[in-house]
């Protein structure tokens, strides 16, 4: 009896094996355990009849489906709108693990979150949540200018945790979404476990410093003709856009060509609350976030938090290693082959080092 046991069950552990191999999930570890656990069981049961064979065999299907279901619902993508002041908000939440989810905040302002897409490999333990600011990408357009302001965008972030019920959660921002977190954290809120400011715009007028150096790296024709349509008042035009790109080629996104995401978001991208709310281009600050400062409150945030920069970084290394030194509890991660898209221009080390980070929060 102990050998037609084995040879059942070594017959279904092959077929569960080609199964789960198929779907990408290959459980060996667990399968040899069940394995070996029938084998013990069948040991001490000889006596016991065919039932008894069966109900074993019945086990090991029951736990192969219960991993394939576990499998699934580490994938499962769910996504929808979140009515907020002004409108509606489009929102995806990508996975369904046990560990807290994280929360992103995309850049811009009016930059949706399709550039934030690599972050979802981080779903395997968490639900991802991404979603799109009102005013860009797949959530609702209005055209009520006096909606573009930071106060409304915390109210907005306020109003998707509320409807998401997201009770606990780590908030990641990126660029101008480290504006938003700041300023989201500055009001005290419950429940978020720990932040992450990449690439971080704290300080405008410091940003603006930095780049007036970055911008003096530029070739003098460059240079030439974007102080010739700042000051005619022109900055929308095509000769101003193609400058201007040369600036985003060396310390926005270094990668040639552009990867897809990148190319997403520019589709998506919302320019009225861009240019109302930062101006014409990254280093021309005119809207109303030209005078945000937010570094003499750094100390008040309470929670752990992680800053990160690209080493070619428009939020320079020198700027973001500077607000790291005012928050307590902080750590700081340069990543040397990447500009300001760090998520994208190294995407495996970054994703890895989120995944440390929030794994050290949550042992501790």
């Amino acid at each position: 009896m102990l050998h037609s046991i084995a040879s059942e069950t070594v017959g279904f552990f092959a077929s569960s094996v080609g199964f789960f191999w198929r779907q990408g999930v290959f459980m060996v570890s667990k399968m040899l355990a069940l394995v070996a656990l029938l084998f013990a069981q069948s040991a001490i049961g000889q006596k016991q009849n065919q039932v008894g064979s069966n109900k074993g065999t019945d086990t090991l299907l029951f736990y192969s489906q219960m991993a394939a279901q576990q499998t699934h619902k580490r994938t499962q993508v769910r996504e929808g709108f979140v009515a907020v002041t002004g409108g509606k908000v489009w929102y995806k939440i990508v996975g369904s693990g046990q560990a807290t989810p994280l929360l992103l905040l995309h850049g811009g302002p009016g930059f949706p979150s399709d550039y934030l897409d690599p972050l979802g490999a981080l779903s395997d333990e968490r639900p991802v949540i991404f979603y799109d600011q009102l005013g860009c990408g797949k959530s609702d357009k209005p055209t009520d200018k006096s909606l573009w302001k930071a106060e409304r965008f915390v109210e907005e972030l306020s109003e998707l945790r509320k409807a998401l019920g997201l009770k606990k959660v780590h908030i990641l921002g990126h660029s101008w979404g480290t504006m938003l977190a700041t300023d989201y954290l500055l009001t005290r809120p419950s429940g978020v476990v720990s932040l992450i400011l990449a690439s971080p715009a704290l300080s405008i007028k410091r940003w603006m410093s930095d780049a007036d150096k970055l911008r003096a790296t530029l070739p003098k024709e460059v240079l030439d003709t974007l102080a010739k349509h700042e000051r005619a008042g022109t900055t929308q035009s095509e000769e101003y856009r193609t400058a201007s790109e040369i600036y985003l080629q060396r310390y926005v996104c270094r990668l040639n060509p552009p990867p897809k995401e990148l190319i997403d978001s520019r589709a998506g991208m919302g320019s009225e609350v861009y240019e109302t709310m930062w101006g014409p281009s990254e280093f021309y600050a005119t809207g109303n976030l030209k005078d945000y400062d937010r570094s003499d409150r750094l100390k008040e945030i309470g929670v752990p938090t992680l800053f990160t920069c690209g080493r070619y970084d428009e939020a320079t290394p020198e700027s973001t290693a500077w607000y790291q030194s005012l928050v307590p509890k902080s750590k700081l991660v340069v990543f040397e082959n990447s500009a300001h898209m760090t998520m994208l221009e190294e995407r495996d080390r970054y994703i890895e080092t989120i995944r440390k980070f929030l794994k050290e929060v949550e042992l501790k």
